[in-house]
């Protein structure tokens, strides 16, 4: 298990968690809704620092989707809708919740867009 944080840097005193999802290993997760400016640590379990990222900044227009890839050490951003081969891909909501984008749709022109994803939990 990993622990995924995400955190707007730029606000209050020392950040401002956006979410904290604890998920299965991989080096590929998408977040939604995420600030211009995200910093993003991945933990092994809750302690050990496996991946950092600091204050990724978006690089173009506003998607509501993020796609995060962790590459050794550090973390990559990247805003764009998901498209076929990211179906599957583990998506992270505000708060922390995690599932897997199971469909996606967006008009050409990024006026709308539809997509599922699956939640699924246990004790």
């Amino acid at each position: 298990m990993e622990t995924w944080e995400l955190w707007f840097p730029a606000a209050a005193a020392n950040g401002l968690l956006v979410a904290r999802a604890r998920i299965d290993a991989t080096n590929i997760v998408w977040a939604h809704a995420v600030p211009s400016v995200l910093t993003v640590v991945v933990r092994e379990g809750e302690e050990r620092i496996l991946s950092r990222g600091e204050s990724l900044e978006r690089d173009g227009p506003y998607f509501p989707m993020t796609r995060l890839q962790r590459d050794g050490g550090s973390i990559r951003r990247e805003d764009r809708w998901p498209n076929d081969g990211d179906l599957g891909a583990v998506v992270i909501m505000p708060g922390g919740e995690a599932g897997h984008l199971v469909r996606w749709w967006n008009a050409v022109d990024g006026s709308e867009w539809r997509w599922q994803v699956e939640l699924y939990n246990h004790r």
